[in-house]
C-alpha cells in the first residue's frame, strides 16, 4: 500500500478535531465515571459489604457472559463502519448495522438460557449462596450485549454523546434513583433487589438509546440498500470475540475468584479497590473513545506518518494525567476507600497494587485498539489468550496464599505483561510506536509499506 503524505494543515486539522472530540468525551466520561463511582459508594453503604459482594459477583458474571452474547460484533461494527465510511460503501455499512443487532439478540438469549440451565443443574446437586442472585442476574446478559453493540454503533456513527451518555450516565442515575426508593421504603437494600433495579434501568436505557440512534442511521443511509457480508463479519467477529473474551477474563477473573474462594465480604472490599483503581485508566478510556476510528482511517489511507503523529500525541495525553491520578490514589488510598465505609479501608494495599498495574497500561497507550482497528486482531489473540490463562493460574495460586492482596498482585502482573507484549506487536506489525518514551525503543516507522 502506497503511503500518502498529508499536508501540515491536514495533520493539524485532524489533531484539532480529535482534541475537540476528546474534550466532549472527557466531559461525558468524567461525568459517567463520577456518577458510577458515586452509585457504587451508595450501594455499598446501603447493602453492606456482604450483599454488595453478592451484587458485584453477579455483575462480574453478567459482564463476562455478555461477551459471547455479543459474538464480537460490537467491535466488528466499530471497525467496519469506520472502514466503510472511508471507502463510501454505504450498502455494506447499513447491512452490518442491521444484521449485527439481530444476531446479538439471538446469541445473547441463547447464552442466557444455557447459563440458566447450568446454574439450575449445579444448584440441584449442590446448593450454593449465589444461585438465586445468578438466576436473576442472567437477565442482564442480553441487556448488556445490546448496550455494548449500540454503544459501538453510535460511536462508529461519530456521535460520542449518544454512544456513551446512556450507559455511562443515564443507567447509573436510574440505578441510583431506584436503589434510593427501595432503601427509603425498607431501610435496607439487598443484592437481589439491586440486580432487579439494574435490569429495569438497563431496559429503559436500551430503548431510549435505540429510539435516538435509529432515526439518525436511517436519515444518513436511507438512500442505500443494505448489502450483507455475514461470513466476513462473523469471521472477524469471532476473532474479536476471542480477544475481548480473554480481555474480560483478565478484568473480571480476580473479582469472581475472590468471591468464590474468600466469600462475598472479601469480594465486596476487593471490588471497591478495583473500581477505585480504574480511575487511573480514566484518560486512556477517554482517548480510545475518540481516537480508535482515526486509527482505521489513517491506516487505510497508508498514512503511517500521520498515524504515528496521532498515536504519539494521544500517548502524551494519556500518560501524564494517569501518573497524577496514580500518585493521588497511592498517597490517599485509605481515605478514598473510606468513602465506601470504614470496613473498606482494609483494601488499601489491594488498591495500591492495582494502581501500579493500571499505570503500566497507561504507559503503553492504545495498543489493543491499534491492533484491532488496523486489521491485525488475529496477531493479538495469542497475547490475550496467554494473559487470560496466566491470570487464572496466578489468582488460583495467590488468593489462597495471600488473600485478596494476592488477587491484586496476579491481576497487576497480568495487566503489565499483556500491555508490554502488545506494544511490541504494534511496533512490529503496524509500524508505529504506541509508547510515551518511544525514543528508548527501535520501531518500524521507517518502513515504506505497511506489513500485512
Amino acid at each position: 500500500m502506497t503511503q500518502t503524505v498529508p499536508s501540515p494543515t491536514e495533520e493539524n486539522l485532524n489533531l484539532s478535531v480529535l482534541a475537540k472530540e476528546a474534550g466532549i468525551a472527557l466531559v461525558i466520561q468524567f461525568a459517567g465515571i463520577a456518577v458510577t463511582y458515586l452509585v457504587q459508594v451508595f450501594l455499598a453503604r446501603w447493602m453492606g459489604k456482604t450483599d454488595y459482594g453478592i451484587y458485584e459477583y453477579v455483575i462480574s458474571w453478567s459482564i463476562l457472559l455478555a461477551i459471547p452474547g455479543g459474538f464480537g460484533l460490537p467491535r466488528t461494527v466499530l471497525r467496519f463502519v469506520s472502514e466503510y465510511r472511508v471507502k463510501e460503501e454505504w450498502g455494506l455499512l447499513w447491512g452490518v448495522v442491521r444484521s449485527s443487532w439481530l444476531i446479538t439478540v439471538l446469541a445473547s438469549i441463547l447464552v442466557s438460557l444455557l447459563a440458566a440451565g447450568v446454574i439450575l443443574l449445579l444448584n440441584y446437586y449442590h446448593h450454593f449462596t449465589y444461585a438465586t442472585p445468578l438466576l436473576i442476574g442472567i437477565g442482564l446478559v442480553p441487556l448488556r450485549s445490546l448496550v455494548n453493540l449500540q454503544l459501538e454503533t453510535a460511536r462508529a456513527a461519530k456521535d460520542v454523546t449518544l454512544a456513551y451518555a446512556p450507559s455511562r450516565i443515564i443507567w447509573p442515575v436510574l440505578l441510583l434513583c431506584g436503589g434510593f426508593v427501595v432503601f427509603e421504603k425498607s431501610h435496607y437494600l439487598t443484592g437481589i433487589s439491586a440486580l432487579e433495579i439494574a435490569e429495569i434501568a438497563f431496559l429503559v436505557t436500551i430503548f431510549l438509546q435505540l429510539g435516538l440512534l435509529l432515526p439518525k442511521l436511517k436519515k444518513e443511509f436511507e438512500a442505500s440498500q443494505p448489502v450483507y457480508a455475514i461470513r466476513e463479519w462473523l469471521g472477524v467477529g469471532f476473532i474479536l470475540l476471542l480477544q475481548f473474551s480473554f480481555f474480560m477474563i483478565i478484568s473480571q477473573t480476580d473479582k469472581i475468584m475472590v468471591g468464590s474462594i474468600l466469600g462475598p465480604e472479601q469480594a465486596g472490599m476487593y471490588a471497591a479497590a478495583v473500581k477505585t483503581a480504574k480511575w487511573v485508566s480514566f484518560v486512556l478510556t477517554i482517548i480510545n473513545m475518540v481516537a480508535a476510528p482515526s486509527f482505521t482511517t489513517l491506516y487505510a489511507k497508508g498514512d503511517l506518518e500521520g498515524l504515528q503523529k496521532v498515536v504519539s500525541t494521544v500517548a502524551m495525553w494519556i500518560f501524564w494525567p494517569s501518573v497524577a491520578i496514580s500518585l493521588f490514589l497511592m498517597v490517599f488510598s485509605q481515605p478514598v476507600l473510606g468513602i465506601f465505609g470504614s470496613d473498606f479501608m482494609a483494601a488499601s494495599w489491594q488498591l495500591k497494587i492495582l494502581v501500579l498495574g493500571n499505570l503500566v497500561s497507561a504507559w503503553c497507550g492504545s495498543v489493543g485498539y491499534l491492533m484491532v482497528m488496523t486489521g491485525h486482531q488475529k496477531k493479538s489473540v495469542k497475547v490475550f489468550g496467554c494473559a487470560a490463562v496466566l491470570n487464572i493460574v496466578l489468582n488460583a495460586i495467590a488468593i489462597p496464599l495471600f488473600g485478596a492482596v494476592g488477587a491484586a498482585i496476579a491481576t497487576a502482573l497480568t495487566l503489565a505483561l499483556w500491555n508490554i507484549w502488545l506494544s511490541f506487536l504494534v511496533m512490529k506489525h503496524v509500524g508505529v510506536s504506541p509508547l510515551v518514551f518511544r525514543g528508548l525503543f527501535q520501531w518500524g516507522s521507517s518502513k515504506s509499506k505497511i506489513e500485512t
